[in-house]
C-alpha cells in the first residue's frame, strides 16, 4: 500500500468515515473510496453492500475480479438513562461488538457499582455529547421516560444522522415527544427515524426482553442502512 493511500484511509477513520480499498485482481490497480461516494454498476451494489455488512470479500463482475477491503468506524451505542434495561442492554451491546456510553445525570441512578465496566457519564447529555457527538455510526437510545433528559439528545440524534435512533414509551407518550420536536423545527419526514415504542415488537415485557428487542432493532437497522454521504474533503 503506498504512502498516499495509507494517509486517506487514515483521514477516513480520524473522521469515523467507513472506507472501501478497492483492488482490481487483474491489473492491481487500487482505490479508496468512502461510504456514500458514487459508484456505477454491479460493483456500485456491491461496495454498498458490503459497507452495510462490514464485511471484506472477493467479488466477480463484468469478468473482473475485485477485492473489497472495508474499514468501518466502530459502531457506537449511547444509551440515555441508567436504567434497569440499561444494565443488560450495556453487556449485550458489547457482547456484540458495540461501544457503549451510558449517560444519565441523575447520580441516584448513574451509580458506578451498577454498571461494572461500562463507560458510564452522570452528567447532562447535552455536556456529555460535546467531547464525543452523535453520528451516523451510532445508535441513540433513550429510556429515561424524561423529556428534559430525553429530548436533547434525541435531537442531537436526528442532526447527526445516527443509523438507529430509538425511545422508550407509550404511543401516546411518542405523541407527545414528537409533537415537541416539531416545536423544535424537525419535520415528519425526519420524525419517521424514531423507533418509538422501542424495540422489535416481539411482546417483550421485562427488562432483559427488552433489552433484546432493543439490540435486535438496532443490528437490524445497522445491517440495513442506506449508505450515507459524506460531507465535503476529509483532510
Amino acid at each position: 500500500m503506498d504512502l498516499t493511500t495509507l494517509e486517506r484511509l487514515n483521514a477516513y477513520r480520524r473522521a469515523r468515515v467507513a472506507a472501501a480499498l478497492i483492488t482490481d485482481l487483474s491489473t492491481g490497480n487500487v482505490s479508496v473510496i468512502s461510504e456514500g461516494d458514487e459508484l456505477d454498476g454491479g460493483l456500485g451494489e456491491a461496495v454498498a453492500s458490503a459497507f452495510r455488512s462490514g464485511r471484506s470479500s472477493i467479488v466477480e463482475l463484468d469478468g473482473g475480479r475485485f477485492f473489497l477491503n472495508i474499514y468501518l468506524p466502530p459502531p457506537d451505542v449511547v444509551i440515555i438513562g441508567a436504567v434497569h434495561i440499561s444494565q443488560v442492554l450495556a453487556k449485550m451491546a458489547a457482547l456484540a461488538g458495540f461501544s457503549v456510553r451510558i449517560i444519565d445525570p441523575r447520580t441516584a441512578f448513574a451509580a458506578p457499582d451498577r454498571f461494572a465496566g461500562i463507560n458510564l457519564v452522570a452528567d447532562w447529555p447535552s455536556d456529555a455529547l460535546k467531547d464525543k457527538p452523535l453520528d451516523a455510526y451510532t445508535a441513540l437510545v433513550a429510556v429515561t421516560h424524561d423529556p428534559k433528559i430525553d429530548d436533547f439528545p434525541i435531537a442531537e440524534a436526528l442532526r447527526g444522522g445516527c443509523f438507529y435512533i430509538g425511545a422508550l414509551g407509550s404511543r401516546r407518550t411518542h405523541a407527545s415527544r414528537l409533537d415537541r420536536l416539531r416545536a423544535q423545527g424537525f419535520a415528519d419526514e425526519a420524525l419517521t427515524r424514531i423507533h418509538g415504542p422501542v424495540g422489535l415488537p416481539i411482546g417483550a415485557s421485562s427488562p432483559a426482553e427488552i433489552a433484546v428487542a432493543i439490540l435486535a432493532q438496532i443490528i437490524e437497522a445497522l445491517r440495513t442502512r442506506e449508505t450515507v454521504s459524506r460531507k465535503g474533503d476529509i483532510q
